[in-house]
């Protein structure tokens, strides 16, 4: 499944600690946990704790992900692969992304450093725009289409679900 994005004409900023976000979009994101990458120290780590590579459609199939390489740091999610990818390169890449998790609460906190690879969720919150001390700010991607620099979402979760894994038949 496809995650689920309602772009927002406009939205009140929300205040969460020492930071303003700007919701820009709606966010709801069905998905097999990629990889993890706790991060502690500077500014972006107080307001974003965890990375999430997450994976849906083509890079939820156990036998696509077995395939490949995942990993993580700096902020960065990357993917390798043999000769030759397990499905189109085009399709991995819009079927996965690097998310930056801002918990909407300590609950969520603790949820979302509890995952592991291979792990199923329901993640629902907003992708925002995030302003903060010393004229930090972050954007959120709004696309699932693009790679590299920027192209990451910055994704306030205000809830998390573990799934059980998707089943084949009844």
């Amino acid at each position: 499944q496809i995650p689920i994005q309602q772009n927002l004409a406009s939205a009140g900023a929300r205040q969460l600690g020492d930071f303003s976000l700007q919701p820009r979009a709606r966010f709801m994101i069905e998905a097999r946990v990629l990889s993890t990458e706790r991060y502690r120290m500077g500014i972006s780590a107080d307001l974003a704790p965890i990375d999430l590579a997450l994976g849906w459609g083509v890079m939820s199939d156990q036998a696509i992900v077995d395939q490949l390489k995942v990993s993580q740091g700096a902020r960065w999610y990357i993917l390798r692969w043999g000769q030759q990818p397990p499905a189109p390169e085009a399709e991995i890449m819009r079927s996965s992304g690097n998310m930056h998790i801002i918990p909407a609460d300590e609950t969520v906190k603790d949820q979302a450093l509890s995952l592991r690879p291979g792990e199923f969720v329901l993640l629902t919150g907003y992708l925002v725009d995030a302003q903060g001390p010393g004229g930090f700010r972050w954007s959120s991607s709004l696309s699932r289409d693009d790679t590299g620099d920027g192209a990451c979402e910055l994704f306030l979760v205000e809830s998390l679900e573990k799934l059980h894994p998707p089943t084949n038949g009844p």
